[in-house]
């Protein structure tokens, strides 16, 4: 399978001219701490997406992946509250996403149940229970560990000044590595476009497709609890509206990438690429004091524009 074709290339060419082009239009957006800095948003969702990405491929979708990520935050606020160090509330958060994420995957293997309908369900279900149990109310008094784990650079952990990457861009690279190579470089990779592209076939020719396809939405949540011990960290509470709408940008940023949406065909490095291109591209809106609203509404058009492109140049390289 090939994990670099043409419709890489051709994000790769809008990254730069992004980049080219507003750091001509702004003053200091090319800087290397500004830079820097627009990865921090985009690496949360990145996570998120890499993960939604598989699912997609494989024929499913999750749509509570956001909500997942405010009941994480909030069970790592609970620990936290509870007493617990820095390992125990980690766990917390992971254990609550593996716990959602295969909850919707049983749901969808055990009852043969849409992975649409029943993620429309579990996002009110999430949702709902951190509002329930938070209320207007807000989790805060994190420790200092977990500020850095959201707002320090590699250089603050290596004692290297210069280095100003962010840990949370490094922490996102290392995980699309791993999704890399598991897609692109192993026979489960294969198995899981194969289930996309005709999950009948794939039963009969001996894989396991429920499964894979409860492990799928288990590494979703997973990687859902990646990311809200990232934003927990970063903006330093927890909030039932954490992350709101965050499942549409991660769509946007899968689709952009180059994932057919029907399954069956994608790259993660594809995935990759627009969520830096999307990151640095409404980084620079903010830096012009453009509105949320109008942010959205640009994004929407731009998800309408790649979806109307002519579907074999986008996927011709991201075929098995």
């Amino acid at each position: 399978m090939k994990a670099w074709g043409s419709w890489e290339w051709v994000l790769t060419a809008l990254i730069v001219a992004v980049y080219v082009g507003f750091g001509l239009c702004i003053d200091g957006f090319a800087s290397p701490y500004a830079i820097a800095d627009s990865t921090t948003n985009m690496s949360e969702k990145a996570l998120i997406a890499m993960a939604m990405a598989l699912l997609i491929i494989a024929g499913e979708i999750d749509l509570s992946i956001a909500a997942t990520m405010a009941l994480c935050s909030l069970a790592m606020g609970y620990a936290m509250q509870a007493g617990a160090g820095p390992a125990g509330m980690i766990a917390a958060a992971l254990g609550c996403g593996i716990v959602c994420g295969a909850f919707n995957g049983w749901l969808v293997t055990r009852w043969q149940l849409p992975s649409i309908v029943v993620t429309i369900g579990t996002l009110s279900l999430y949702r709902g229970l951190a509002l329930v149990l938070l209320g207007d109310q807000a989790i805060t008094g994190y420790p200092e560990w977990l500020s850095q784990w959201g707002n320090g650079t590699l250089g603050d952990l290596a004692g290297w000044p210069w280095l100003i990457v962010p840990i949370e861009f490094g922490v996102m690279l290392a995980v699309a590595v791993v999704f890399m190579l598991l897609q692109h470089r192993t026979v489960h990779g294969r198995r899981i476009y194969a289930i996309g592209a005709n999950p009948v076939a794939a039963r009969f020719s001996g894989i396991a497709v429920q499964r894979y396809r409860l492990l799928l939405f288990t590494a979703a949540g997973l990687m859902a609890a990646l990311a809200a011990v990232q934003l927990t960290g970063r903006i330093g509470s927890t909030r039932p509206n954490l992350a709101l709408g965050w499942e549409l940008d991660a769509i946007t940023i899968v689709i952009l990438g180059g994932v057919a949406i029907e399954g069956g065909r994608g790259s993660i490095v594809g995935v990759l690429l627009a969520a830096v291109l999307l990151g640095g591209f409404t980084f620079a809106l903010g830096m012009l004091n453009v509105s949320g609203m109008v942010m959205t509404t640009v994004v929407g058009g731009l998800l309408i524009c790649v979806m109307v492109l002519p579907h074999g140049y986008r996927y011709e390289s991201t075929s098995p």
